[in-house]
């Protein structure tokens, strides 16, 4: 394998790593789970894709876990519940059958939403093809037919180094940032605020922010520091693709924290409504 860390692969994996993240983060979660913004068909169709490179499960699969999961957070009920330890929160969830209220609850969920949209109802009837294609095939050509690069390097580095990254990233919030960090939003919630998270998974590692505003579309007080995600789709939105972001009220971000926070918040809070 070359040792080149300016290689092909090295450069490719890091361009489809970002890529799929985004799929993830600005599409299936931010987007098609807590509908914290609006997109126009361009930016959707790019959503797809991206989020077809992550290789992860279908969108109305993810969707259905991760409102399961905000709204039976830290109960039987929540797909990846912390209280079952860190492993289980990370993988260990996905290597065993979901417990019956995951079942049960889940089918309160709605998602009727998702397939009123053609593009997503598409994606869900070819889901394998999308997985197949735009995770593993496109990523793993790329190499060696425009820069030169060995197939078993480009195998290597596509499909597993930048798979396995590209997927512990996501389970890390599930299990790091419920277990490692602060809580300045909210103190009465395991979700905290873990900024190595943030850096590996573009911004979602601000999880006490946004287990108490969901439907905040930067998932942070911080804007793009460290968050990746928030930067890109205020650039759609300045060119129209994205609008109607939702953010977090100021009055009531103030409340919680003076109310509810763990004290370790370092900006004025002085002027907030205590209820």
């Amino acid at each position: 394998m070359s040792r080149n860390l300016a290689g092909p692969h090295y450069i490719s994996g890091l361009i489809f790593g970002g890529i799929s993240g985004f799929g993830i983060t600005a599409g299936a979660h931010r987007y098609w789970t807590h509908r914290c913004y609006k997109a126009k068909l361009p930016l959707r169709i790019i959503l797809l894709i991206c989020y077809s490179c992550a290789g992860q499960n279908s969108i109305v699969d993810w969707v259905r876990d991760h409102r399961v999961h905000h709204k039976f957070s830290e109960t039987d009920a929540d797909p990846h519940n912390s209280n079952r330890g860190f492993f289980f929160s990370h993988v260990g969830w996905l290597m065993m059958k979901k417990h019956p209220e995951v079942l049960s609850k889940g089918k309160t969920i709605d998602c009727s939403d998702l397939l009123k949209d053609p593009l997503v109802a598409f994606h869900q009837k070819h889901f394998m093809w999308f997985k197949i294609f735009f995770c593993f095939l496109l990523p793993t050509i790329i190499p060696p037919y425009l820069f030169g690069e060995t197939w078993y390097t480009s195998i290597m580095a596509i499909c597993f180094v930048r798979y396995v990254v590209s997927l512990n990233s996501t389970w890390a919030v599930n299990s790091v940032a419920h277990f490692y960090g602060n809580k300045p939003y909210d103190r009465r919630i395991r979700p905290v605020e873990n900024a190595g998270v943030s850096l590996f998974a573009m911004g979602e590692g601000y999880h006490n922010y946004h287990h108490t505003f969901p439907w905040d579309y930067r998932a942070a007080e911080l804007g793009v520091s460290l968050n990746v995600t928030a930067l890109f789709l205020d650039l759609f939105g300045k060119i129209g693709w994205a609008y109607d972001f939702k953010v977090g009220s100021e009055d009531l971000k103030k409340t919680m924290i003076k109310n509810y926070g763990d004290g370790s918040y370092h900006g004025r809070i002085e002027d907030a409504k205590v209820e």
